[in-house]
């Protein structure tokens, strides 16, 4: 291993847990600002319908749902429409804590695979935590890391 990469790996590492922080606070910021679609099929539908307004994408895998083909047809055509249109992507590994961060106490968000953030109508909005988040999608799609994995801090 050379420097450079023990230096990378490092960095990785040491930034972790602040992505995790970082998604986490984009996260509710974009449920308090009403820019959230949650579900494989509602995040498709925004996608096919203004793919523009999309601006970050988190996709939930758990143990249970690691063998639905189905589900891992999804994941690959909405990664491919990701990458085709610039927008950055990350998974996430528990999703039962992305359903405390991004459902509603009153409905049990069962499809909680994949979480689009969207610009509101009036345009984007600046989010320190989200630029953080793009840079980090950028730096690992450089390392050829193209849907990286983030862990959400625990509660």
């Amino acid at each position: 291993m050379t420097l450079e990469e023990v230096l990378i790996q490092k960095t990785t590492t040491e930034c972790a847990s602040c992505t995790g922080t970082a998604l986490e606070e984009v996260l509710e910021a974009a449920k308090d600002n009403d820019s959230l679609t949650v579900g494989v099929y509602e995040c498709a539908k925004v996608m096919n319908l203004d793919p523009d307004s999309v601006s970050f994408c988190v996709l939930a895998m758990d143990e249970e749902f690691e063998c639905d083909i189905a589900l891992q047809i999804h994941f690959t055509l909405i990664q491919s429409f990701c990458f085709d249109n610039d927008i950055s992507i990350v998974r996430v590994s528990d999703m039962q804590r992305l359903v405390e961060i991004v459902g509603d106490k009153a409905e049990q968000l069962e499809d909680a695979h994949c979480v689009l953030i969207t610009n509101p109508a009036e345009g984007s909005w600046e989010d320190p935590a989200l630029e953080k988040l793009h840079l980090f999608c950028e730096e690992s799609r450089r390392l050829n890391d193209w849907v990286p994995e983030i862990s959400l801090p625990e509660r």
